[in-house]
């Protein structure tokens, strides 16, 4: 059986596209085969050809997207990376095929979906742990994907889901309560991840959602 085509969004920089390696490696590991997605061209022709889609990891969606003032440590990512991105979200669910968000994909998964963020995790929320560096400890609840219990992940973001997205539950949390994923109990694969599990291959958390991501795809073809 051939493997599934994952379709991985980049970023903008300037003249160039950007995206870190560790998304087609972490694909690749996992028993995909990766393609880049620019944020250009027919969302509905690209998401006929895909299997599955990730969103990477980015910068701040501009507050406008979920009706909010811009506060001043707000740093955004181009108008239209976000507006594509959306459109082709909007076609790989019309058509079910699986999706994972990772850190600003995830964000991007709860607007979609309603929801709204925290612009600045420091200056809105009373939390324990410094959120932008390091390591902090999550607790994963009943879900599909990964084993329950409570395991380390690395953390680089100042923002996260405030409002939960319609039709989105919550499977994990941070220990100062954030949540750190969730996904849709009536779709195949829909998920949402605020750390970056691609960079922690070795971890059997990290290998063990992308498969799921991997084996939903490959059986939605």
């Amino acid at each position: 059986m051939d493997n599934p085509i994952i379709g991985i969004t980049t970023d903008i920089d300037g003249e160039y596209l950007r995206i870190k390696k560790y998304y087609s490696e972490a694909i690749t590991l996992a028993g995909g085969i990766p393609l880049l997605i620019p944020p250009d061209g027919n969302a509905s022709v690209q998401a006929e050809i895909l299997d599955g889609l990730l969103i990477s990891g980015g910068g701040d969606i501009a507050p406008s997207y979920y009706h909010e003032k811009k506060l001043q440590k707000t740093t955004k990512v181009p108008k239209k990376r976000t507006d594509f991105e959306l459109s082709l979200l909007k076609e790989v669910i019309r058509l079910r095929k699986p999706v994972l968000g990772v850190c600003y994909g995830m964000q991007l998964i709860n607007i979609f979906r309603g929801g709204t963020l925290y612009q600045d995790i420091d200056s809105q929320v009373t939390v324990a742990k410094d959120h932008k560096k390091d390591y902090h400890l999550i607790m994963i609840t009943e879900n599909r994907f990964l084993r329950k219990g409570r395991f380390s992940v690395n953390s680089s973001h100042h923002q996260a889901v405030k409002k939960l997205g319609k039709g989105l539950t919550a499977f994990a949390r941070s220990t100062d309560d954030l949540i750190e994923a969730f996904f849709q109990k009536d779709y195949p694969f829909l998920v949402g991840i605020q750390w970056h599990p691609e960079r922690q291959m070795k971890k059997t958390i990290s290998l063990r959602l992308f498969r799921s991501f991997i084996e939903a795809s490959d059986a939605g073809k």
